[in-house]
């Protein structure tokens, strides 16, 4: 779907992207930060979904994935009220939790569209969950054929790479799985994700380039490198996220720009396609 020309809260410039959006393209990972719902910790971002809604006309996304904030802790709320009013046939969401969850409150979420739960293990100060929490979780939400989504250190994903591999869920792993940009593809964790996404039991967002650069726009070269040899390894593991709203920086990315990136990740259309709509499909329960 063609983008047009839009401003947005939080995103840079206002022209659409170069790249046509195939139809049921979809933005795997962004996140909802509204003020009627109580944030417990500070907020880095406001977003609203009518926000969104003007981001996908820009870009021509129709599809897309809520992931919850670390603000509201393991209050998915904001969430999940987001898929029921973008609708759950172009929503689905990633929640946060912890081991205390209740069944029904694990099936409630299921219902609400809720399909993997995240991880953000990176600074104990600011995280609300922690790597000790992953496994256990793991096996509660391995009925429901929810993933387990990381946004750990690549020197965590090192450390802990025997109970990444017995995990009983698949594994998503955040923003090109976060290398030192200095050795991007060289640094040991690339090497133990390729062996999971070799081996079907993980996906990649290939997303985040602009925090995982020291070259910046256009081309954010670095990370671009990264993402080439992701999509070239594992194509039909990738999926696409914009990180909208861009929690962190104090100057927004443009988003077109991050968008049309993708022709340099994946010049084929048949790969972006993959990408764009059919990962999504089989990794968030889309409908074909």
């Amino acid at each position: 779907m063609q983008g047009v020309t839009q401003a947005v809260p939080n995103s840079t410039g206002t022209a659409p992207p170069t790249l046509v959006a195939p139809t049921k393209a979809a933005d795997c990972h962004i996140h909802i930060y509204d003020a009627r719902y109580p944030a417990q910790s500070r907020v880095l971002a406001d977003g609203t979904v009518a926000d969104y809604r003007l981001m996908q006309k820009r870009i021509g996304v129709e599809r897309v994935v809520i992931v919850t904030p670390r603000c509201f802790v393991t209050d998915n709320t904001v969430t999940v009220d987001a898929i029921r009013e973008l609708g759950i046939d172009n929503a689905r969401g990633v929640g946060v939790l912890r081991p205390t969850v209740t069944d029904a409150e694990l099936k409630k979420l299921n219902d609400g569209g809720i399909r993997g739960i995240r991880f953000t293990v990176g600074d104990p100060k600011t995280a609300v969950v922690s790597i000790d929490m992953i496994e256990p979780l793991a096996k509660r939400i391995a009925d429901y054929g929810w993933h387990v989504q990381l946004n750990m250190p690549h020197d965590k994903i090192v450390e802990h790479a025997d109970m990444l591999r017995r995990l009983p869920t698949p594994i998503v792993f955040d923003h090109m799985g976060k290398p030192p940009v200095e050795q991007g593809v060289k640094h040991p964790s690339h090497a133990i994700i390729l062996e999971l996404l070799d081996k079907r039991r993980a996906w990649m967002k290939v997303s985040g380039a602009y925090s995982n650069t020291h070259v910046g726009p256009p081309t954010y070269s670095d990370a671009t490198a990264v993402a080439q040899a992701l999509v070239k390894a594992a194509p039909e593991r990738c999926v696409w996220g914009s990180d909208w709203p861009h929690p962190g920086p104090k100057v927004h990315p443009d988003d077109a720009v991050l968008f049309d990136l993708l022709s340099a990740w994946a010049p084929d259309d048949a790969t972006r396609h993959r990408i764009l709509v059919t990962n999504p499909q089989a990794l968030y329960g889309f409908p074909k």
